[in-house]
């Protein structure tokens, strides 16, 4: 038996408001990053957001966990780049003054 089964025992719901919780964080973080000015860091939550909502679509039974999480996770990385390239162009136009 894999590691992990006891997952299944908890219901689906609760995983919807965990989702729904970190959709609405990121979502309130994007907006305060667009407000500042800081678009890269707005993209990479709304990315994250996206994720978000990509994991939500298998609890509401609309794809299967491997094609959610898949997505999620190409999502997920590419808020991460966005971050480095926004926190990277930042850094180098410092070191360049």
């Amino acid at each position: 038996m894999p590691f992990g089964t006891f997952i299944n025992a908890i219901p689906a719901p609760v995983f919807m408001v965990i989702h729904a919780a970190a959709f609405l964080i990121g979502a309130v973080f994007a907006r305060r990053a667009f407000g500042a000015g800081a678009r890269d860091l707005g993209w990479a939550f709304t990315l994250y957001c996206l994720a978000e909502v990509s994991y939500f679509t298998y609890h509401m039974d609309w794809t299967v966990f491997l094609f959610a999480h898949t997505v999620s996770e190409v999502l997920d990385l590419l808020a991460v780049i966005v971050l480095f390239m926004g926190i990277s162009r930042r850094v180098l136009t410092r070191a360049g003054r």
